[in-house]
Formats: C-alpha cells, structure tokens, sequence
C-alpha cells in the first residue's frame, strides 16, 4: 500500500487539471473576508523537484506543464494556475512543483487554516519538513496527520469557520478507493453539507471509475463535472489517459472559466487526435443550506 509516490506524476496533465482548478476554487473563497479551512486527504510530499530523483525519471512534466508554458493570453483559470507555479520558481525555469499543500499556502490568508492527511511513512516527512521550510505563518497555519485521510476528515467536519475545501484525490491504485471516496464524500455532506469537496479521479481502462462519476452525479447536491482527455486509451489498458475533476457546492464562476479553459487545455495537451473535453453541472435535488 506504499509503493505510490506523486513525485513520479508531479506536473502531469492530471495534476495540471486538478491544480488549475484547485487554484481557482481557493481564489474564490479568498473574496470574503471571513477565513476557510482546506482539507487535504492525501496530500503527498507538498513539493516536487522536477529534476529530482523522481520526477526527472518519469518525464512526465513533458506532457503536463511544460506544454504549457511560453504561450500568450493563456485563459484565466490557466493563467492563475501558472502565476502559482510561478512563485515557487523566481528564476523564471520550472524546477520545483507545488502540489496542493503548497498551492493551497501560497492561495490562503493569514487567518485561513490548512489540514493535511498523509499515510505514507516517508512522504509525511518529506511534507512535514516542506512545510517547516514555508517560514513560520505556514507553521502556523498548518497541521499534519500521519492518518487515512477518508476516515480522518470525519473528525474535522465541519470546520469551525463553517467554510471549508475539502480536496479528496488518493492515488487509486487499491481499486477499493473509489468506494471509499464515495463514501467519505457522502459522509462529509452529512456533517458539512455547504462544504466544496473537489473530486479527482483518473480516467483509467477500469469500470469503478465510470462507476464513481455516475455515482456521485447521483447525489442530490449541486455539482460540476469536469473531464480532460489527453490521448486513446492504450490497447492493454494500462496508463492515465485522463482524468476528471468532480466539484460538489463549486464556486459559481468556476463552470463559466472551465468553458474558456478546457478547449485550451484540450489542444495545448492533446498527444494525438483522441484528445477531448467534457463539462457538465447538476442542481441539487433537495435545498441544502446556502455555502458562505
């Protein structure tokens, strides 16, 4: 169960999407004055050196972030995701990776709260010393569980400031993740149902997770469904072809920014003429108290 390590997928397509639209969901909340938590189920390592050990192995920046880099005008959501990226890397090359703890610190304000669930024994310590070097209003911030993060969130839920992100995005690789997503997601709405719960899962050649998206497009809340296509999926059915972004209570700009988005990330990303995008929205069925 630890074999897993995002450092080898840091800045793919997948976390390009993901990000760009965590990015946008945290500018949002940062409107208001009053403060939110975000909540982050599997928070990994924090930062990634893209010409590390890892990284700089897989490659896999080459068809992620770097296919989008140099180009003018980018769209909004994309634009506010690459200044992101941007902070981490002054000199101007893309070297280091924030991923969502990183990008989260550097989206939030002083008053926001951030919580990280890591089970891995080695990458907790790796997030814990990202944080620590964040300086002291990270510190400050922040709190790390070395802890399953979809039983975790239940103790956390709701938030004191009754505003809060929670971001659920395990790796997948024990197939029993899909179940356990969905059912930490109908958990979390039973205790903090005006929460935004930012779904990704991978578009992969197996059946739980077509059966995940319908499922959750089952539930009787408002939602945005977001899925990106970067290539066929491979005749052995191995690899990430895609992958998806599930919003439940999203932002209401963010459907409008995903219209401009996604076409362009589509061409931007596209590795042959199989490339595609997909974007839909739900109401709720039942009126759940209105988010802050």
């Amino acid at each position: 169960m630890f074999s897993y390590r995002h450092a080898f997928h840091a800045a793919n397509h997948a976390d390009v999407l993901k990000h760009a639209i965590l990015a946008q969901i945290l500018d949002y909340y940062g409107r208001k004055d009053a403060p939110y938590w975000v909540i982050d189920t599997h928070a990994g390592a924090g930062l990634y050196a893209l010409d590390g050990e890892w990284a700089g192995q897989s490659g896999e920046v080459i068809d992620g972030l770097d296919r989008l880099l140099g180009h003018a005008g980018p769209p909004a959501l994309v634009a506010r995701y690459l200044q992101a990226v941007q902070a981490f890397n002054p000199d101007g090359v893309a070297n280091l990776y924030p991923g969502s703890p990183c990008l989260a610190l550097h989206l939030m304000r002083a008053g926001d709260r951030l919580r990280l669930f890591e089970l891995h024994p080695t990458e907790v310590e790796i997030l814990k010393d990202t944080i620590r070097h964040q300086g002291r209003q990270a510190l400050r911030q922040t709190q790390i569980a070395c802890e399953d993060g979809f039983t975790g969130i239940r103790r956390l839920l709701p938030p004191p400031p009754r505003r809060g992100v929670i971001l659920i995005d395990p790796s997948y690789e024990d197939k029993q993740d899909y179940k356990k997503t969905l059912q930490a997601v109908r958990d979390g709405l039973q205790r903090f149902a005006q929460g935004c719960y930012a779904v990704w899962y991978p578009l992969v050649q197996r059946t739980q997770a077509h059966e995940l998206a319908r499922a959750l497009e089952r539930l009787p809340v408002e939602w945005l469904h977001a899925t990106l296509t970067v290539r066929k999926p491979a005749a052995d059915g191995l690899g990430l072809h895609g992958s998806g972004m599930f919003v439940i209570n999203p932002p209401w700009t963010l459907y409008e920014e995903l219209q401009a988005a996604l076409p362009w990330l589509r061409d931007k990303l596209a590795q042959d003429e199989h490339a595609r995008h997909t974007l839909a929205r739900g109401e709720a069925q039942k009126r759940s108290p209105s988010r802050k």
